[in-house]
């Protein structure tokens, strides 16, 4: 994996066929989202080293704290499971006038399993996805904080 991830806005047909079954498996998840709250549906889905997918959907509450955002969802299936490790994540949205991005705390969250840069493509999921915005977890949280703990304290 690249360190120096680039930020670009490319075509989903352009995309290699790995990067497009990710994404649609967050549409898929997306599809599952329980937000009567909000009504913003969000899906996303990782790629583990493993080769395995794991998706997931955002999950509300009345409560809002405890309202789960689809990528510690799906993140947490993937550790769940055994993972620690993850060569790319796809999440999906829509808004009109901009990509949805993960928001702070999950960005923090995806850092604690990113001992190295991983791809994160964005995709508008309204009726056809395509443009995809090419990211990374780096790039959208550059000074994540990382804690040493393979050094005793």
């Amino acid at each position: 994996m690249s360190k120096n991830i680039v930020d670009a806005v490319v075509k989903f047909t352009d995309l290699d066929f790995q990067t497009k079954s990710l994404i649609n498996e967050a549409v898929k998840a997306r599809k599952m989202a329980y937000c009567p709250y909000s009504n913003f549906k969000v899906g996303a889905a990782f790629l583990g080293f493993n080769g395995e997918v794991y998706s997931g959907c955002n999950i509300e509450n009345a409560g809002f704290t405890p309202s789960q955002c689809a990528e510690r969802t799906a993140m947490g299936k993937a550790v769940s499971s055994g993972e620690r490790r993850f060569r790319a994540c796809a999440v999906t949205a829509y808004q009109e006038d901009s990509f949805t991005s993960p928001c702070g705390v999950c960005r923090q969250f995806m850092m604690e399993f990113a001992d190295e840069d991983f791809p994160v493509y964005l995709a508008k999921d309204e009726t056809e996805i395509t443009n995809v915005l090419c990211t990374s977890i780096y790039n959208l949280l550059p000074y994540g904080f990382k804690f040493n703990t393979s050094k005793t304290q």
